[in-house]
């Protein structure tokens, strides 16, 4: 499949306090994410997941190796835009990226900025809040709605500016259970029907498990890459480093450390409670 985001040899540090030297983050980090997947980046706090997604949108710049979106080097000061068209962030606050008193008015923001004619924009902000199932917001007052209603308002301000790929830095962690599924929902829609590249980054391993493919980063590195049942039937592997598995794969990993031998790849409920009947009744 043909690429979307090339990541070659990528360095970065944040710079230090006054007097102190520079924090790393990458040294040579490499990887590739193909156009029209669904990626989920995991990792512990501070090992580079945010900082990795802000390159994919030019809002950092590499101090070393080059980031390509679209073929564009996302270093390029006169590219910048084009970057930014082709991948849309939302963030983990929806409030942060809510500038407007109406729902359609926020979602045309960016569209506007952008110069577009009006009746271009009146169709994007419809197709838009259409796609996140908002359209009937459309005149509502956002700080009104709830957070995974305005995180969906979110998404469909970056929807509105019809990019190839939306990278979403830890969309649900403000969200309730109800917030989460129907963001969660949203994205799956968008990836499966659309065709848009999505990027996630998670803390929840059931929100990983949707994906196609896991990234586990670790120190700066790539830890694991794979399919989520390739990623997360590693158990011990993930423990070294603080993280889990989804509830299911952890139930049957107990399980095998008391003799068991049940399959650790096993992700839903559904599989995990089919394969558990069956051992009950061997």
């Amino acid at each position: 499949m043909e690429e979307i985001i090339s990541v070659e040899h990528l360095a970065f540090a944040y710079p230090g306090m006054e007097g102190q030297a520079s924090v790393p983050v990458f040294e040579d980090l490499s990887l590739t994410i193909e156009r029209g997947s669904f990626v989920a980046i995991l990792g512990t706090n501070g090992c580079g997941k945010s900082t990795l997604a802000k390159h994919f949108n030019s809002i950092l710049l590499p101090s070393g190796g080059k980031v390509y979106v679209g073929g564009i080097d996302t270093s390029d000061p006169d590219r910048i835009m084009a970057v930014r068209r082709c991948v849309g962030m939302v963030f983990q606050n929806p409030d942060n990226q809510i500038v407007a008193n109406v729902v359609e008015e926020d979602v045309a923001f960016g569209p506007e900025n952008l110069g577009i004619a009006s009746p271009e924009i009146r169709r994007r902000v419809d197709k838009a809040l259409k796609q996140v199932g908002m359209y009937e917001y459309r005149e509502h007052a956002p700080h009104l709605l709830s957070g995974g209603q305005k995180q969906r308002i979110a998404i469909a301000g970056v929807i509105a500016l019809e990019p190839k790929c939306i990278v979403l830095d830890e969309p649900t962690a403000m969200l309730d259970p109800r917030g989460r599924a129907d963001v969660m929902e949203t994205i799956l829609r968008l990836n499966r029907e659309k065709g848009i590249t999505v990027v996630l980054i998670t803390h929840h391993m059931d929100e990983a498990a949707m994906a196609q493919r896991v990234l586990v980063l670790h120190q700066g590195k790539v830890l694991s890459d794979g399919t989520p049942r390739e990623v997360f039937s590693q158990v011990e592997k993930l423990h070294t480093i603080g993280l889990a598995a989804p509830e299911t794969v952890e139930l049957c990993w107990e399980l095998n450390k008391k003799g068991y031998r049940l399959p650790l790849d096993e992700l839903n409920p559904q599989e995990c409670a089919q394969v558990l009947r069956d051992w009950l009744k061997t």
